[in-house]
């Protein structure tokens, strides 16, 4: 049976024309929330939900549209501030059979408090991003939202405008909105949030078909969440707010037989719809997917994690680096070993002000930090020598009988004596060996078996806080074990390889 909530919304869809296959059950409990299951066989290609796009909570269809405009509210910030105000109105807002439905706010890690970002994310990929963020979105609500509580023409409730609302909204926005078209922007999407996320396991697709609208302002169509997706832009392109394309003529352009009727053409760009691109059987969960994330992207936007998640990486800053470096050799030797680096044509992940280096799932380091420790590791002479080749070449030397292709760059063979078949030189083994130990330290005291027994003894529905932050910091510190396991046996540097690919570091929604 139904909760209450789920009638309610279910009754406030119908009356605003969205349509649902009978194919699917919206199942509604305590501990793990709205989940939505298949009935029956579900059918790639099959439509099994459309939306109105007038229906959905956007910043052109609030009552506050006026007032966003005016204020210069773009993107997330006016998206933010239309929640809030809807919620003000209470039952007389247009979206309140949707409003009721929605928790006051996700679990993400930008309203956990300061305290508790401190103790549970301490050294793991999240904390100084989500400290960073919570300030953020601070400064945006005293700059933005603050002086419009001032102007008595609006009239606005403070009780719903004030900081936590504010922190409430950003949250809701971070795992649950959708990018609808060019001139919605981005938007709460009601009955697709509802299908929760599963890592690489996506049965149904959200299409939204090229608007038809023309606007004639400016709308914020970017990802750039101030604060919430910050330093996410490699990973979101794989997210469900980006997983927008028009409907594939091969898929899904008949409307299942058990969706409900609807006067609503085929091509019809005021509607939304939810795709199956595979079967799934009777009684299962129905899926969506909000991209190829790790643990850290998906506590961050969405406040789950998913044990042995296998797009977890660990990253090791070039600050770290440098530390490592000035404990055995100057600092002028480390920034001349850097500028070396950079003129070879290498770089870390991020930008000068914020650089890192990617650790694999599999314990595998970037290529440019290997060869970073290289060269900071090289003698004098063969320094001296490839120092020397560079600025002769202005570029790196085309490749001859003296010389060894590595990665597209060239090294002199009795710099760095590789070949296809050489091993990783034991004083690079031993450098990343001591970052592994240095980056482990950010953690705390703790052991790594410690955090294991303190998640076998914690409840996800009691300690829901706790129990991510712990997969998050157990998978993290498994990577660096691998990593020390890489470091401890001889390898083969594949001189055909490509660089592997750069990730931003991360950083839809749960039941």
């Amino acid at each position: 049976m139904a909760s209450r909530r789920l009638r309610t919304f279910k009754r406030w869809m119908k009356s605003k024309g969205f349509q649902w296959s009978d194919t699917l059950e919206f199942v509604d409990t305590p501990d793990e929330g709205i989940a939505v299951r298949a009935l029956c066989q579900l059918e790639e290609g099959d439509v099994v939900a459309k939306m109105p796009k007038e229906a959905c909570l956007t910043t052109k269809t609030s009552g506050a549209c006026e007032i966003i405009e005016e204020a210069g509210l773009d993107g997330h910030l006016g998206l933010a501030f239309a929640i809030m105000y809807e919620r003000s109105l209470g039952e007389d807002s247009p979206w309140y059979g949707y409003l009721q439905l929605l928790p006051y706010q996700e679990c993400v890690p930008i309203v956990w408090t300061l305290n508790e970002v401190n103790e549970l994310l301490c050294g793991t990929e999240l904390h100084q991003t989500v400290q960073e963020d919570k300030a953020l979105i601070y400064e945006d609500w005293k700059e933005n939202i603050l002086p419009l509580l001032d102007l008595a023409p609006l009239k606005l409730n403070p009780k719903f405008f004030d900081l936590e609302q504010y922190f409430a909204a950003k949250s809701l926005i971070s795992s649950r909105s959708f990018e609808i078209d060019d001139y919605h922007g981005f938007g709460m999407v009601p009955l697709a949030d509802l299908f929760n996320h599963k890592t690489g396991a996506e049965d149904v697709h959200f299409t939204a078909m090229s608007s038809n609208y023309e606007s004639g302002s400016d709308v914020d169509g970017s990802n750039n969440d101030e604060g919430i997706v910050k330093e996410e832009e490699a990973l979101a392109q794989n997210s469900s707010t980006d997983m927008i394309a028009s409907i594939d003529p091969n898929v899904g352009n008949s409307i299942d037989s058990d969706l409900e009727s609807s006067s609503v053409s085929e091509d019809d760009t005021s509607m939304l719809e939810m795709i199956m691109i595979k079967d799934v059987s009777s009684g299962t969960e129905v899926f969506n997917t909000y991209g190829l994330l790790g643990n850290a992207a998906l506590l961050h936007r969405y406040g789950f994690t998913e044990q042995d998640n296998s797009y977890d990486i660990v990253n090791i800053d070039m600050e770290l680096v440098l530390q490592w470096c000035s404990s055995a050799f100057s600092d002028r030797h480390s920034r001349a070993r850097v500028s070396l680096w950079r003129r070879l044509g290498y770089s870390a992940c991020g930008s000068q002000d914020s650089e890192y280096f990617e650790i694999s799932f599999d314990g595998e380091p970037q290529i440019e930090l290997l060869i970073l420790l290289h060269i900071m590791l090289l003698l004098d002479d063969a320094y001296q020598k490839l120092d020397l080749s560079v600025s002769v070449a202005g570029n790196c030397p085309e490749s001859n009988g003296g010389t060894t292709h590595l990665n597209g760059n060239i090294f002199p063979n009795e710099a760095f004596n590789m070949s296809k078949k050489s091993l990783l030189p034991k004083r690079v083994c031993d450098a990343l060996l001591s970052l592994a130990d240095m980056r482990e330290s950010l953690y705390g005291l703790n052991s790594l078996e410690d955090d294991i027994e303190a998640l076998e003894r914690c409840s996800l529905a009691r300690e829901r806080k706790l129990y991510h932050s712990l997969v998050l910091r157990i998978n993290e510190r498994k990577i660096l074990q691998k990593l020390r396991n890489y470091a401890s046996q001889p390898f083969e540097i594949n001189e055909h390889s490509s660089p592997r690919k750069k990730l931003k570091r991360t950083t839809k929604k749960t039941g």
